[in-house]
């Protein structure tokens, strides 16, 4: 089970981190505004994302599209300015549930899901932000484009599919030093011409914000730990 955390532990660890990513990025010369703080409710129950909302968080990310389906509809009837980003794999057949649901999706690392999203899009006649999924360790157990296919791949999406392709996203390898993988991806991100990183996580988003992230995914540094599913 995950550690129960009071509602007044996630206010103030908000502001905690709220804090440190002010001050990574007036580091790097930016403003605090130019990184979304994406707040990881994954394994969390709907309490805690309403503790969070209630500490004027309102970006969140999920893993699953069946996970924020059960928990979000109820807090976006109560605060339809909420933000939700899809950060983990999605499966083609999740295609439609997740344009319906998600303002934005950080997992696009195949040319049959963009096809499959750009048809829900010409369908239900909504878009959500994408970014495309860079496994720039080259890990064979986990998602995402290899970095030296990347910017192919995102053309493709792009030129192919009309993908609206925002930025991109990577997730380093744990025992890898991550400032490595996060100047990779602001360098493909560069050579591409897109303005958008996803990278940084609870032990590593301060590092990441000074390479360049605009979207840094925290969770347990917000919602304490978690049990792995």
């Amino acid at each position: 089970m995950n550690i129960p955390i009071a509602a007044s532990d996630i206010a103030a660890n908000l502001a905690d981190v709220r804090g440190r990513v002010a001050r990574a990025a007036e580091a790097a010369g930016r403003t605090s505004q130019s990184v979304t703080l994406i707040a990881v409710s994954k394994g969390h129950p709907v309490e805690a994302a309403r503790a969070a909302i209630e500490a004027w968080q309102r970006t969140f990310g999920e893993n699953r599209v069946q996970e924020a389906k059960a928990k979000f509809p109820e807090l976006r009837a109560a605060h339809p300015d909420l933000d939700l980003h899809l950060i983990g794999p999605l499966q083609t057949n999740k295609a439609r549930e997740a344009v319906a649901l998600f303002d934005a999706i950080h997992s696009v690392d195949r040319l049959h899901l963009a096809e499959s999203l750009a048809a829900e899009i010409a369908r239900a006649g909504r878009a959500p932000k994408f970014f495309v999924q860079v496994n720039t360790g080259e890990e064979p157990q986990k998602a995402g484009v290899g970095p030296r296919e990347a910017l192919t791949f995102v053309r493709q999406c792009q030129e192919q599919f009309k993908l609206s392709i925002a930025g991109l996203m990577c997730i380093p390898p744990e025992d890898d030093e991550p400032s490595l993988h996060f100047a990779l991806l602001a360098k493909l991100a560069r050579n591409g011409g897109l303005s958008e990183l996803s990278m940084g996580m609870s032990a590593d988003y301060e590092t990441a914000i000074k390479l360049g992230a605009t979207h840094v995914r925290v969770g347990t540094a917000i919602f304490g730990a978690r049990t792995k599913a």
